[in-house]
């Protein structure tokens, strides 16, 4: 599978449902068959305009939809995205708000690289908007960048984040989100022997697995079951033609989504045939519960060959982070070496995919950091989804992590000049 060939094969496959799909449409919306009302025509506009809809947002990256927002005196404030750092595989972006006065939170939030985009994370940004200045990782589609620009595994990854909490300072509040939790930990730890002046106020991790072995789930034993040889062998193919990294080996995000889709086949098919119903019956729109949900779902990114590898080998397998023995550029990190970042581990009690225990982790790690400046909190009913996007995050979990921000606190750094990563207020 590792042949361009293979790429483009799956993406000639795409291609044609999304053809299939706006042929059957045009088809049935012919003006003649309006004289002669048939069921089975109007089924096969339905299922022509499900289908087109569902495989070309396949390849089109979401747009992050956060133009305006009401502020808490009922006013409405434009929001400008803005590229604070330009890197091949991922820009450091933030949220501006102008002619606001600048809050005195400054969050960065870690998306996670994982067959997603960041704007997965949208709903978690806009809820921080309100009495935050936001910042987010917005990585890239492998399968857009030239292979000129190199390898990115799990170290460079490390090195980014590292690269924008110096850009941001350490008045910064850091909230990372699954996949990169450990990562982020790591990154933390680096500044604290590197630069410590560098390092964030607190460090919030959201289901992620700092240890997977700590509550095994049907992830970590995939990655028990699964040698390298297979995953090399079967998961991983060159980008095809049609894009700007054509010959760079990634794991494909139409494989990754096979993937997710096979877990719960049932229900999305119920899902996908219950929404042609709706078409049907004029109930459908574009920004319905359905399309609401799946613009999002099913657009997938490709993913480094090596940094999946090296998630799957060094986190999962060798637990490297879990047992603090992570090297990034040839130097060992010691997590023991946070003293002063708070750290606090959020998880939700119902999630299946980092399970409670595995990211609590990473405060037995903090051996330098006192009980004083560690937390964590375990929300019930929670499945993976709520507990950074879900009404468990609005309600429960944000206000919990908003107070954790203010008792931990940091001044911004003397003689950082007052642009856009300052907090007047």
């Amino acid at each position: 599978m590792r042949y361009m060939m293979t790429y483009d094969l799956m993406e000639s496959a795409r291609n044609a449902n999304q053809w299939f799909g706006a042929t059957a449409l045009s088809f049935a919306s012919y003006p003649m068959f309006s004289m002669m009302p048939s069921p089975m025509l109007n089924w096969l506009s339905a299922w022509g305009e499900v289908t087109e809809r569902t495989f070309a947002r396949m390849v089109a990256k979401p747009d992050w939809g956060i133009r305006t927002f009401t502020t808490v005196d009922g006013k409405d404030r434009l929001v400008n995205i803005e590229t604070v750092v330009e890197k091949p595989f991922g820009n450091l972006i933030h949220f501006a708000v102008p002619g606001r006065e600048r809050r005195r939170r400054k969050v960065l939030v870690v998306a996670p690289m994982s067959g997603h985009y960041a704007t997965l994370l949208r709903s978690t940004v806009k809820s921080l908007l309100v009495d935050c200045e936001v910042f987010i990782t917005d990585w890239h589609n492998a399968r857009d960048i030239p292979v000129s620009e190199g390898n990115f595994d799990i170290e460079d990854y490390t090195l980014y984040l590292v690269d924008f909490m110096r850009e941001l300072g350490p008045d910064t509040h850091v909230i990372a989100v699954c996949q990169p939790a450990p990562l982020t930990l790591a990154a933390t730890a680096y500044l604290a022997e590197q630069d410590p002046a560098a390092q964030p106020s607190s460090l919030t991790l959201i289901g992620g697995p700092v240890d997977p072995d700590a509550t095994p789930t049907d992830v970590t034993d995939f990655g028990r079951r699964v040698t390298m040889g297979q995953l090399e062998h079967t998961m991983l193919q060159r980008v095809g033609f049609k894009y700007k990294g054509v010959g760079r080996m990634v794991y494909p995000g139409l494989l990754q989504l096979a993937s997710f889709m096979s877990m719960n086949a049932e229900r999305h098919a119920h899902a996908f045939n219950d929404q042609i119903y709706r078409v049907m019956r004029d109930e459908a729109s574009d920004h319905d519960a359905h399309n609401r949900f799946y613009d999002e779902y099913l657009a997938v990114m490709d993913m480094t060959a090596e940094f999946y590898l090296s998630t799957v080998e060094r986190v999962f397998k060798n637990r490297e982070i879990a047992r603090n023995d992570f090297v990034v550029n040839g130097h060992r990190i010691d997590i023991g070496k946070i003293t002063d970042v708070a750290v606090k581990s959020v998880e939700g009690a119902n999630d299946d995919i980092s399970a409670p225990g595995q990211c609590i982790a990473a405060l037995d790690l903090c051996t330098g950091l006192p009980d004083s400046k560690k937390a964590s909190h375990v929300e019930p009913g929670a499945g993976h989804y709520g507990i950074f996007a879900g009404r468990s995050w609005r309600d429960n979990i944000r206000p919990l992590v908003i107070a954790f921000m203010d008792a931990n606190a940091r001044p911004p750094a003397a003689g950082k000049p007052a642009n856009r990563n300052a907090a007047a207020k």
